[in-house]
């Protein structure tokens, strides 16, 4: 899975086409991610003190990751990314700019 936790993405299909955000949970197991301010529901949260009330608290739920694009650091604008090996160490680069990501 070439989208990690703390990288910008945008949303290419569903309710939040178009919007961005940074990745808050990578799960490559099950090939989803969980983007800040995306795909967000409510849940209902029951009180856990006597003295405290319960709420609805909107949270974002995990979506698949064909879903998203890389975010280019360069252009702002959606890239996908290729590997490359440098001097034993594997990096992500961008296709549109060429810039390490």
């Amino acid at each position: 899975m070439y989208i990690k936790k703390g990288d910008t993405v945008s949303v290419l299909t569903g309710k939040d086409r178009g919007k961005s955000g940074k990745v808050l949970r990578a799960f490559p197991k099950l090939s989803k991610v969980v983007v800040e301010g995306i795909n967000l529901t409510k849940k209902h949260q029951r009180a856990t003190k006597a003295n405290q009330k319960g709420q609805v608290v909107e949270r974002p739920m995990p979506f698949h990751v064909s879903n998203v694009a890389l975010l280019d650091s360069k252009t702002k604008k959606p890239t996908r990314v290729r590997f490359q090996i440098e001097k034993g160490k594997k990096t992500r680069i961008s296709t549109r700019t060429g810039v390490v990501v």
